[in-house]
């Protein structure tokens, strides 16, 4: 076919001047190639919906809707078949034509469709940028945006960004993670603690107080050379109460309303409870999640599109590798299945993590992809992965309570017990704790043996371990302090700062203690194919003794996990169904080589790997 224009700049400048009356396009451009090829194009200015629109005839126009704001026109386009390259919309008035917009459709980067999102071979990192590293201070507060910066208050904006995590890149790499998952980064202009971002007012632009879209980019870019992955944190429930679109509807059931707010009761149970009221239906999945968040109506076949359109527009500009989904179980079960349904058959290889937070497994199997607990109400959420939050729970009890018919170490083997419930066990997501649970270090006393079995544990079940940032050096935050609590500065992430926990030099030794065996554990793991897709074989705890075994093919890893106060010695003639008699292994976390004959010694409180010859 022939090109749209053979100048794209005449087209722009033909074009200026006649375009004040449009101030906002999303997306602003697409793809060519696009398997999400019908693409719906929202324009909005005073009064646009009085124009008519058209297009060059390549161009075909599926579908028009006008909505009760004469604001808003949303324009549907038909892509398939279209080569990159700029075209024009014009509109009209009886007749004649006002003005024109350019729109553009980009060519694709190459293998863009068969990116391959994180996996069990990865192991992830969570931070929040505005607490791990402030690389340009200019930005910490930006005019327009109302929270400023104010490192004193907790819950204030204390001028982290996307150039303070790039600057600390070889400091992730030499750690062993091969994945970031940065809290959300688009603008959120909450007057207050917009630090965490999940209030968001322009979900097509990263918050100007982190850097710039192409700021974002370049980190994905900076990743991938060090073939490392990103993670974004994707918030499909809600926008922000600030957000340009709330502070003029295009629809009245854009948002869910009662009329007006009304809070969600957060029982996500009843999505899938047979005997629930639709009342308490109702109020849960369009309750607001908070007052100043604006719950979406993915019912609505206009938000639905936006949402999914949204997502794709962010994985193809930034190079994304993944999502993570804020909220996942408080969407609309069908609207949320269809956005995540879209996203995958755009991306097969794509992950997407949801937060599912509940304390029961056959709940939150019941929405990771092709479950059969979901099966049995006919509902399928496409969604490959889900957070392992009944682990979690265990954790956050098992290495202080001692031994017990289901306490200690009882508690990850009965977790395990139930993976025949989910449909992909090496598609969960594990951790010790994340930005909105107590910290681990916190809850145990900055105990390094108990940090040390926690993190072996998390580090060689299946799955895919989560870390939170600074637990690695020990950090502590009481959750029952608030928020901010747990989301405390990264020591070093500011000029100025008293000590930079960034570098082995300035460490405590107990900080030192704690990053020199997450390094030494995530570094190991990056080969350990056992771990990563391997089968799992876990035996009885026996005096608050844990022992698993990792098997993929020749390859054998025996993890002992001894959280009992007193030295153990484990009879190996246990475990002959999958250890053979006489054999030899390397433990990995002293690299020492161990004879596995009749009985092992395992001091208190502490973690073996072996690596079995």
């Amino acid at each position: 076919m022939k090109p749209f224009f053979n100048s794209i700049l005449f087209l722009f400048l033909l074009s200026a001047p006649l375009c004040a009356q449009i101030d906002r396009v999303e997306p602003p451009y697409w793809w060519a190639d696009m398997e999400t090829s019908e693409v719906q194009i929202l324009f909005y200015g005073e009064n646009i919906a009085a124009y008519e629109v058209s297009t060059e005839a390549e161009v075909l126009i599926t579908g028009i809707t006008k909505t009760e704001n004469p604001n808003y026109l949303f324009v549907t386009i038909e892509t398939d078949g279209l080569e990159a390259g700029t075209f024009q919309f014009d509109f009209s008035k009886k007749g004649k034509k006002a003005f024109t917009r350019p729109y553009e459709l980009k060519m694709r980067e190459t293998g863009s469709a068969q990116r391959q999102g994180f996996d069990s071979s990865d192991a992830m990192y969570l931070l929040m940028p505005d607490r791990f590293a402030n690389g340009n201070p200019d930005n910490d507060s930006v005019e327009g945006l109302t929270d400023t910066y104010n490192r004193e208050a907790s819950g204030g904006r204390h001028g982290g960004d996307l150039q303070g995590i790039v600057a600390h890149l070889d400091y992730l790499e030499d750690l062993g993670v091969t994945t970031i998952w940065s809290t959300p980064l688009l603008e959120d202009n909450d007057p207050g603690y917009s630090y965490h971002t999940y209030a968001q007012s322009d979900v097509y632009k990263i918050d100007p107080r982190y850097g710039t879209n192409a700021d974002y980019r370049n980190l994905a870019d900076e990743l991938h050379k060090r073939e490392m992955k990103l993670v974004m944190d994707y918030v499909t429930n809600h926008w922000g109460a600030e957000h340009w679109m709330i502070k003029d509807l295009p629809t009245y059931d854009w948002i869910n309303q009662f009329p007006g707010y009304a809070q969600s009761n957060y029982r996500m149970e009843t999505q899938y409870d047979m005997h629930a009221a639709e009342r308490d239906q109702h109020y849960c999945v369009e309750g607001w999640f908070v007052k100043t968040m604006p719950d979406l109506n993915q019912k609505n076949p206009l938000v639905l599109q936006y949402l999914i359109q949204n997502a794709i527009w962010w994985i193809e500009y930034a190079n994304l590798d993944g999502f993570r989904v804020d909220t996942y179980s408080y969407n609309d079960k069908e609207g949320i299945s269809k956005w995540t349904k879209a996203i995958m058959d755009e991306y097969p290889n794509f992950n997407i993590v949801g937060e599912v937070w509940l304390h029961d497994q056959a709940q939150i199997a019941y929405w990771q992809k092709d479950s059969k607990i979901g099966a049995i109400q006919n509902y399928n959420t496409h969604l490959p992965s889900v957070m392992d939050f009944t682990l979690h729970d265990g954790l956050t009890s098992m290495f202080s309570e001692g031994a017990g018919w289901d306490a200690g170490m009882m508690k990850a083997y009965n977790n395990f017990v139930n993976d025949f419930l989910y449909p992909d066990i090496n598609n969960l997501l594990v951790f010790l704790e994340n930005h909105d649970t107590g910290r681990f270090n916190e809850i145990y006393d900055q105990n390094l043996d108990n940090y040390k079995l926690g993190l072996a544990l998390i580090a060689t079940t299946r799955g895919i371990p989560q870390l939170y940032y600074g637990s690695e050096i020990g950090m502590r935050g009481d959750k029952g302090k608030g928020d901010g609590d747990i989301r405390r500065d990264f020591p070093g992430g500011w000029e100025g700062d008293t000590q930079n926990a960034f570098k082995a030099a300035s460490r405590t030794r107990q900080q030192e203690a704690f990053f020199s065996f997450t390094k030494k554990l995530m570094n190991w793991r990056k080969t350990a194919k056992a771990v990563h897709q391997g089968t799992l074989t876990q035996f009885i705890p026996e005096n608050d003794v844990y022992v698993y075994f990792r098997i993929l093919g020749d390859e054998k890893i025996m993890v002992v996990l001894n959280n009992s106060t007193t030295d153990q010695t484990l009879d190996l003639t246990r475990f002959r169904e999958v250890l053979p008699e006489a054999s030899n292994g390397l433990e990995i976390l002293s690299d020492r080589s161990i004879k596995l004959e009749e009985t092992l010694e395992v001091s208190a409180k502490t973690p073996l790997i072996i690596q079995l010859n």
